[in-house]
């Protein structure tokens, strides 16, 4: 049985916990190896690795560490396939989908090989009689990133290439349930050239967290996860004197208007809504069908999601592979039975569903639910599985109400032919990252990812220029050169630019 260890220092390392948890494969159920739990011992030693590559690192040319990430963009695309394999053997994504998160994640990488132009800073001539100013940004030292299974290449990407290439040294905490992508990333990184404890990787689950979050040598902690964990992260980690961005969970909106093109609307609410089994916190789980859409939208969703092609996700063909653990597995399957017991109409059931060959696997197909209504729990809660719900409203204006009196504010979508309504939709709703006719508005890695309401906790977004601003802090120098021969009279008064 494998064991899968920390990575410190430029090498694997047991560390001094001796707790390992199973790590399954999805598709068949069984058990495929063993990771480590480390504790605060392990981070201390990551801490202390990542201080001493700090001293340097933060020295080192832009020059030099945008080399190693060019380096490293190609390794990402040498090996993409293995990686694409080994997410998909831990997660239970398609391999294909896989892939798409690694490009997805690679787009960070590329904003990370350009970010001599972004980190150009800004000079005053002359502000007063023989005086300039002028500022840049520093990198504020060892910083951490706790990231999620459901992305466990494309989320730590958006992380750790801009805290390296801003100067930072970086100690990422994976989910135990998928933690070899992790490894192999930190594998890629040393080919790259990257000197050695300026990556390290920390396994474990609450005692690895708690002892980032408090550790007085980490500067800074990003955290993407569920909504009460994120604000765990967010109150230890402040309170611990850190900066913390913490994204939280999510319920995402697609809002259909009569005059959407049916077809291709429900083409891309399927894919928004069953793509990675619905374990994406970008996910369609709600699609808001306003008036004489409905009938029709429904219609066409049922038959699309009984197109879906569930099977492992090494498979040929397959669209959807299995959700990521049992638990998982019973958890979305009790949430459909919940809705019919509650009023909803099941009009697509993937309960119970059996794959040849794999029958242990933590299957189960898409789900579609009609007549939802906002008091329902398969509304009101964060499913993360392949469930679709339905909920009707007569007017754009309504559809609008309904998404900004959710709770959270991540991502939604409008699906219509009507530029007025767009803009409308756009202006009014109380989300952070909208799609007009685009069901998984993920922003380039140019700009920032990030929600409103309870899906960011704080006040920092992901990657982009965001990015930058969090893992730097600025520094504004005021000069003055006076000739030998010069007097300057110094002056009691507070100083002026005169």
């Amino acid at each position: 049985m494998t064991t899968i260890q920390h990575w410190i220092n430029g090498s694997l390392a047991q560390g001094a916990a001796t707790a390992t948890q199973p790590v399954f494969n999805p598709a068949t159920g069984a058990e495929q190896a063993r990771v480590v739990l480390g504790g605060s011992a392990d981070v201390d030693a990551a801490v202390q690795a990542a201080g001493r590559a700090f001293e340097t690192w933060s020295e080192s040319s832009l020059t030099q560490r945008t080399q190693v990430m060019f380096a490293f963009r190609r390794l990402l695309l040498d090996h993409e396939e293995e990686l694409g394999r080994i997410i998909s053997a831990e997660h239970g994504k398609t391999v294909d989908d896989a892939r798409g998160e690694i490009t997805r994640g690679r787009e960070v990488v590329e904003f990370a090989c350009g970010l001599g132009d972004v980190l150009k800073g800004s000079f005053s001539d002359q502000v007063s009689r023989g005086v300039d100013v002028h500022d840049f940004r520093q990198p504020l030292g060892v910083v951490a990133g706790i990231t999620p299974f459901n992305f466990p290449a494309m989320v730590p990407l958006w992380m750790h290439p801009i805290a390296i290439a801003t100067g930072n040294t970086f100690i990422l905490k994976p989910s135990e349930r998928d933690p070899s992508a992790a490894n192999f990333v930190a594998g890629l990184y040393q080919k790259a050239g990257l000197p050695d404890g300026v990556f390290n990787v920390i396994h474990g689950g609450k005692e690895a967290v708690d002892a980032i979050l408090t550790h007085p040598g980490i500067e800074a902690v990003s955290f993407v996860g569920s909504t009460p964990i994120a604000k765990y992260v967010h109150e230890t980690a402040t309170s611990h004197g850190k900066r913390v961005q913490a994204l939280g969970g999510a319920k995402n909106h697609a809002v259909v208007l009569p005059d959407a093109d049916l077809e291709f609307t429900a083409n891309h609410i399927t894919a928004g809504a069953y793509g990675s089994a619905g374990e994406r916190c970008m996910a369609v789980s709600v699609a808001v069908a306003v008036g004489d859409a409905a009938d029709a939208l429904v219609a066409v969703l049922q038959r699309k999601a009984l197109e879906v092609e569930v099977g492992p996700g090494d498979r040929p063909g397959t669209d959807m592979g299995p959700l990521v653990t049992k638990a998982a597995q019973e958890r979305v399957e009790k949430a459909v039975g919940t809705a019919g017991a509650q009023g909803a109409t099941i009009v697509v059931d993937g309960r119970g569903l059996k794959i040849d060959g794999h029958e242990d696997g933590f299957f189960t197909g898409p789900s579609l639910l009609d007549h939802v209504t906002t008091a329902m729990d398969a509304y009101r809660e964060e499913l993360f599985g392949p469930v679709l719900a339905i909920v009707r409203v007569d007017t754009l204006d309504q559809a609008i109400d309904v998404i900004n009196a959710n709770p959270y504010g991540n991502g939604t979508a409008l699906f219509t032919a009507s530029g007025e309504a767009a803009r409308r939709f756009q202006r009014r709703v109380n989300v952070g990252m909208i799609g007009i006719n685009v069901p998984v508005p993920v922003p380039m890695s140019y700009y920032s990812f990030g929600g409103w309401k309870d899906s960011l906790i704080g006040d920092h977004p992901i990657h982009g220029p965001e990015g930058i601003r969090f893992y730097t802090r600025p520094k504004v120098v005021t000069t003055r050169w006076p000739q030998p021969a010069q007097q300057v009279t110094a002056g009691f008064d507070f100083p002026t630019s005169n």
